[in-house]
C-alpha cells in the first residue's frame, strides 16, 4: 500500500460527535452493538514479541499517572481496562460500563457497571474502585475541576455530578485524553502503595503482569477470565530496543514479531524482504516546534518574526521523505484534520530568504545563539535535521537528548528552555488537544494569551455545537497568526511485521498508533 494514501476509515470527529450528540440529548448510550459475541472457548497459545523504540517506564503501568501523553496506553491496553475506551469501529466503546446516561441539564453522568468482574488478584470490581481511580488520576486539570462529586449509587452504579454543563466530559473520560476511566483495585493499591503497585500492577485487562526487567523487557500473560474474550496469544513480550537498525535485525532473525518505528533506510530494507511486511500507522501525533522562551520579553523568541523565521527555515517536504518515506501529512495546525472542531491550516512554506529577512528585521542579521534544542525521544535524527535547518539561517542551537520518560517528566514539570521538536498526541477533539498547550492551566503551557484563555473557557461551557466550533476555530487561527508553535506534520510511521504474525492489530483502532486491542493479536497456526 502506498503510505501517502493510507485509508482513514473511522474519523475521531464522527465518533466523538455521535456520542456527544446522544449524551447531550439526555439519552442512553449502550454497548450491546459494540461488543463482540462470546466466541467458542479456546486456549491462548504461543508468544508474540514486540521491539519498542523507547525504554518502558514503570509509571506507565499505572493509569493514575497518565498525564498528557498517549505512550502509557501501550501497556494499559494489556494490563488494565476502562469504563469506556476507543476500540475498533467505535472510539467510545462501553467496556467496564455497560451503558451510561446524561441528565437533561447535562450535569449528571450515570454509569451502569458490568457485574461479576474480578481483578487479576481476585478482588471484585465495584463502583468504589471507579471512584478511587478517578480521584487518584492525574488527568487534565481542566477536566477534573468540572466534577463536583462522585456518587457511588450502588455496587455497580456510579454518578458524576458536575459543577456546570461540560460538553467535553466524555471526550476526556471516554477516550485516551486521560487515564481517569481506567480502573485499578482500591484495596490492593491502598495495601501496597503507589510504588508497590508500579512494581506489580494488578488490573482488569486481558493480560496479567508477569515481570518487568527495567531497560530490557515487560512480560505479560493472558488472563483467561477477561470479560470480553479470551486472548489468542498466551504471552506478550515488549522489548526495549532504542536503535532502529537493531529492531530491524531482530525482526529479520525472528527475535521479535513486530518492530515499531523504523527509519526510512531500514523500512526500505524491510519492504524488499519477501518474508516481511511493512505497515504504516499513526496520524494521532503532531510534531511541532515548541518555543519555550517566547514568553520571556528578553528572549529573541519573544519576537513573532523570529518564530516565523524558524518556521520558514524548515523544508518539511524533504524532512518527510527522509524520516517517514513521505507518509506523514504536512500541516500548519496543531489539531489533526480528522478531529472534531479542527481548523485546516496549510503548512508554512520553505523559504530560506524569507527566514533571513525576518531575522534581519527583528535585529538579528547575523543570527543568534538560541540556546538548547531538545528532540522528543526517540526522534533524534529528525531533531538534528531541524537544528541544521535553523542553523542554515543563523539560529544556532545546542542539541540535548534524553530518555523519553525523563524528557516527559521535565516537560510536564516545565523545566525545559530553548526549543523543542516536540510531539503532542492528546486524544479527543480540538479542545482536548489544545487544553494543555494554550491555556493558563495547561499542563505544558509556560504562558497563555488572555484572549485565547478567555475564549477557551467560554467554549468549554457552550453546549451549542456551532458556537463551540466557531470559538475553537478562532483559537486555532489566533495561535497560528501569532506563531505560537511550529507545526510540522501529522505523524505516520512504518513498522515491520514478521512472518509468524497473522494479525498485528495495527490501526484497528483508528487513530491509534500501536497494536490494540491486544486480546485480538494473533499468530499463525
Amino acid at each position: 500500500m502506498n503510505p501517502r494514501h493510507h485509508p482513514r476509515r473511522a474519523l475521531v470527529s464522527a465518533a466523538v460527535a455521535l456520542s456527544c450528540a446522544l449524551l447531550l440529548g439526555g439519552g442512553l448510550v449502550a454497548g450491546a452493538a459494540a461488543q463482540p459475541k462470546p466466541a467458542a472457548p479456546h486456549k491462548p497459545e504461543g508468544e508474540m514479541r514486540w521491539a519498542l523504540y523507547v525504554t518502558l517506564a514503570p509509571a506507565w503501568f499505572d493509569p493514575g499517572d497518565v498525564a498528557g501523553f498517549i505512550t502509557p496506553f501501550w501497556v494499559l491496553y494489556g494490563l488494565h481496562d476502562a469504563l469506556v475506551k476507543p476500540m475498533p469501529g467505535n472510539l467510545m466503546t462501553p467496556s467496564l460500563a455497560e451503558s451510561w446516561t446524561v441528565s437533561p441539564d447535562h450535569r449528571v453522568y450515570d454509569f451502569k457497571l458490568r457485574e461479576g468482574l474480578k481483578f487479576h488478584n481476585g478482588d471484585p470490581f465495584t463502583a468504589e474502585d471507579v471512584k478511587f481511580s478517578f480521584e487518584r488520576s492525574r488527568g487534565a486539570k481542566v477536566f477534573k475541576n468540572k466534577v463536583r462529586e462522585i456518587e457511588v449509587a450502588g455496587p455497580h452504579r456510579v454518578r458524576f455530578h458536575l459543577h456546570e454543563p461540560f460538553p467535553d466530559f466524555m471526550a476526556y473520560y471516554g477516550t485516551l485524553a486521560t487515564g481517569a476511566a481506567w480502573v485499578v483495585p482500591r484495596k490492593y493499591v491502598e495495601r501496597v502503595g503507589p510504588d508497590g503497585f508500579k512494581q506489580h500492577p494488578v488490573g482488569l485487562g486481558p493480560y496479567k503482569f508477569v515481570r518487568h526487567q527495567p531497560g530490557v523487557e515487560l512480560v505479560m500473560e493472558a488472563f483467561e477470565g477477561y470479560w470480553r474474550k479470551t486472548p489468542h496469544v498466551k504471552r506478550l513480550v515488549f522489548k526495549s530496543v532504542p536503535e532502529a537498525s537493531t529492531r530491524a535485525a531482530m525482526l529479520k532473525n525472528g527475535e521479535v514479531d513486530v518492530a515499531y518505528l523504523l527509519d526510512a533506510p531500514t523500512a526500505l530494507e524491510i519492504k524488499r524482504d519477501p518474508n516481511l511486511k511493512l505497515a504504516f500507522s499513526g496520524a494521532i501525533g503532531i510534531h511541532f516546534l515548541e518555543f519555550f522562551d517566547q514568553w520571556d520579553p528578553k528572549s529573541p523568541w519573544h519576537d513573532r518574526r523570529v518564530r516565523l523565521a524558524a518556521n520558514h527555515a524548515i523544508d518539511r517536504r524533504a524532512l518527510n521523505e527522509a524520516e517517514t518515506l513521505g507518509a506523514s501529512r504536512l500541516t500548519g495546525g496543531m489539531v489533526p484534520r480528522a478531529f472534531e472542531f479542527a481548523l485546516t491550516i496549510e503548512p508554512y512554506p520553505y523559504d530560506v530568504a524569507r527566514a533571513r529577512k525576518l531575522l534581519a528585521e527583528a535585529g538579528y542579521p547575523n543570527g543568534f545563539d538560541a540556546g538548547d534544542f531538545y528532540p522528543y525521544p526517540p526522534y533524534f535524527s529528525m531533531g538534528e535535521t531541524i537544528a541544521g535547518y535553523l542553523a542554515a539561517v543563523g539560529i544556532r542551537t545546542k542539541i540535548h537528548t534524553m530518555e523519553r520518560a525523563a524528557f516527559q517528566t521535565a516537560w510536564r514539570n516545565k523545566k525545559l528552555r530553548g526549543v523543542c521538536s516536540c510531539i503532542t498526541a492528546q486524544y479527543g477533539n480540538a479542545a482536548t488537544r489544545l487544553a494543555d498547550l494554550v491555556t493558563s492551566e495547561g499542563l505544558f503551557a509556560l504562558g497563555a494569551d488572555p484572549d485565547v484563555d478567555a475564549l477557551f473557557k467560554r467554549q468549554a461551557r457552550e453546549t451549542d455545537r456551532q458556537k463551540r466550533e466557531a470559538m475553537l476555530h478562532q483559537i486555532q487561527q489566533l495561535i497560528h497568526e501569532r506563531v505560537r508553535f511550529g507545526p510540522i506534520w501529522e505523524y505516520i510511521w512504518p513498522s515491520g511485521i514478521g512472518p509468524r504474525v497473522a494479525e498485528p492489530m495495527l490501526l484497528a483502532i483508528d487513530p491509534y498508533p500501536w497494536s490494540a486491542p491486544l486480546e485480538d493479536v494473533r499468530l499463525k497456526k
